[in-house]
C-alpha cells in the first residue's frame, strides 16, 4: 500500500513541522474521530474541544508567544488545519475562526491593551470568538453591509445583524464589521453580556452539523471606545482576515481528501466481489489513482503557498486559487470514495458522507466557489466581473 505522501512532501518540512503534524494527527485520531459522528448526528457542538484545542496549541499558532499564540510559521498552521479536518470540517472551522478571524485581527489591528486583554484567553481556549461580516442580504458582496456604528455619549451605538456566523451561539466575543458615520467599514470587538447584543442558533443544517452556526443581533449596543479596533478601518482590513482563514481552509480540505481516500483504499482491499478484492478491478484502481494524483497536486500547491505566506509574498488571488482547487478536489475525492464503498459509504460507520456534506458548506464559505473563479478572472484579465 503506497503512502498518501506520494511526492515526499514531508521531506520539505522541518523536524518541528513533522512533529506538529504527528501530534495533531494523534489528537484527531484519539479525541475527535471516536466521537464526532455522534455529535454530527445530534447536530451538537462539542464545546469541550474549545479548551482542548487551546491546550493543544492550535489556536493562534502564528500569533507571537508573548500574546498567547504559538509563534509558529504558516506551514505549521496549515498542517494543523489539515490534520484537524481529517476529523471533521466543523472542528477545523472552529480553529480557523478563532485563529484567523478573531485572534489575527486583534493582533494585526488592535491596540496593545486589546491584545493583552483578549489574546491570551483566546489562545488558551478560555474565550471563544466569532467573526461578524456576512449579513442576511450581503454575503459575496460584503461591501454592501448595512450594520451601522455611530458615535454617542460614552462610546458608539451598534445596530444591525450578521448571519451564518460560526461559533456565534457559544462565542464570548465577536469581531464585528460595521459602517461608520463616514461610510467606512470599521472593526469593533463586541462582548457577550453587552445590553442589546444577542445571538440566535441556526437549526436544520444538513452540513457542518457539529458546528454551532448562528446570527448576531445588535440593538443599540453601546460599544466603549476602547473596543474599537484602531487600525481596522476599511473593507480591506476585513478581507485580509479572510485571506488568512482561506489559507487554513485550503489545507484543511486536503485532510478531508486524505481521510476519504485512505478509508476507500482500505475498504477496497477488504471488500470481495467475484472472489477477489474490488481493489483488483480496473475501474476501482482508476478512481484510486486519480484521487491520489489530485491529492498530491493539492499538497504541492499548498506547500508552495505556505512558503509564500512565510515570506509575506502570498497574494489574495494565490490563496483563492488554492482554496477553490483544494475544496473542489476534496469533494470529488469524497464522491469517488463513496462510490467505491457502495451502500456502506452512506452510513455513519464510515466518515465519507459526513465529509461530503460538510464540503458543500466549505465550497460556499470564505468566498463561494464561483466568486473565487471571478477573483482569479479579474487578476488574469484586469476586468472585474463582479463590479
Amino acid at each position: 500500500m503506497l503512502t498518501t505522501d506520494f511526492f515526499k512532501v514531508e521531506e520539505l518540512l522541518t523536524p518541528e513541522q513533522r512533529l506538529i503534524t504527528q501530534v495533531v494527527k494523534e489528537f484527531c485520531d484519539k479525541e475527535i474521530k471516536p466521537v464526532i459522528e455522534g455529535y454530527a448526528q445530534r447536530a451538537e457542538f462539542p464545546v469541550q474541544f474549545v479548551r482542548k484545542f487551546g491546550e493543544l496549541g492550535v489556536f493562534g499558532p502564528t500569533i507571537p508567544k508573548e500574546y498567547g499564540g504559538g509563534g509558529l510559521d504558516y506551514l505549521s498552521y496549515g498542517l494543523m488545519c489539515q490534520e484537524i479536518e481529517r476529523g471533521d470540517s466543523s472542528m477545523r472551522s472552529t480553529v480557523s475562526v478563532q485563529s484567523s478571524l478573531v485572534m489575527w485581527p486583534i493582533f494585526q489591528f488592535g491596540s496593545e491593551e486589546q491584545k493583552q486583554k483578549y489574546l491570551p484567553g483566546l489562545g488558551k481556549g478560555e474565550i471563544l470568538g466569532c467573526f461578524g461580516l456576512t449579513e442576511p442580504d450581503y454575503g459575496s458582496d460584503p461591501g454592501g453591509l448595512k450594520t451601522k456604528i455611530s458615535k454617542t455619549q460614552g462610546g458608539y451605538l451598534l445596530n444591525g445583524s450578521k448571519m451564518w456566523i460560526s461559533n456565534a451561539p457559544f462565542a464570548d466575543i465577536a469581531v464585528v464589521w460595521a459602517r461608520n458615520e463616514e461610510g467606512r467599514v470599521q472593526g469593533v470587538i463586541v462582548e457577550r453580556g453587552m445590553p442589546g447584543f444577542t445571538t440566535a442558533t441556526i437549526h436544520g443544517k444538513w452540513s457542518l452539523r457539529a458546528s454551532a452556526t448562528g446570527e448576531l443581533i445588535f440593538d443599540k449596543v453601546l460599544i466603549p471606545k476602547e473596543n474599537i479596533l484602531p487600525d481596522a478601518l476599511g473593507l480591506k482590513a476585513a478581507l485580509q482576515c479572510l485571506d488568512h482563514a482561506r489559507f487554513g481552509v485550503a489545507w484543511g480540505a486536503i485532510g478531508v481528501a486524505l481521510d476519504c481516500y485512505e478509508t476507500a483504499l482500505k475498504y477496497s482491499g477488504e471488500r470481495f466481489q467475484f472472489n477477489k478484492p474490488i481493489s483488483s478491478f480496473q475501474l476501482v484502481q482508476k478512481k484510486l489513482a486519480e484521487m491520489l494524483t489530485e491529492i498530491t497536486k493539492a499538497q504541492l500547491l499548498s506547500w508552495r503557498l505556505g512558503t509564500l505566506m512565510n515570506e509575506s509574498r502570498a497574494t489574495t488571488t494565490q490563496i483563492s486559487m488554492a482554496k477553490r482547487n483544494n475544496v473542489e478536489m476534496a469533494l470529488q475525492v469524497a464522491r469517488e470514495s463513496r462510490q467505491i464503498m457502495g451502500a456502506m459509504g452512506i452510513t455513519d460507520s464510515f466518515p465519507i458522507m459526513r465529509h461530503m456534506m460538510n464540503l458543500e458548506s466549505v465550497m460556499t464559505y470564505e468566498g463561494t466557489h464561483d466568486i473565487h473563479l471571478l477573483i482569479l478572472g479579474a487578476e488574469i484579465t484586469g476586468n472585474p466581473a463582479f463590479k
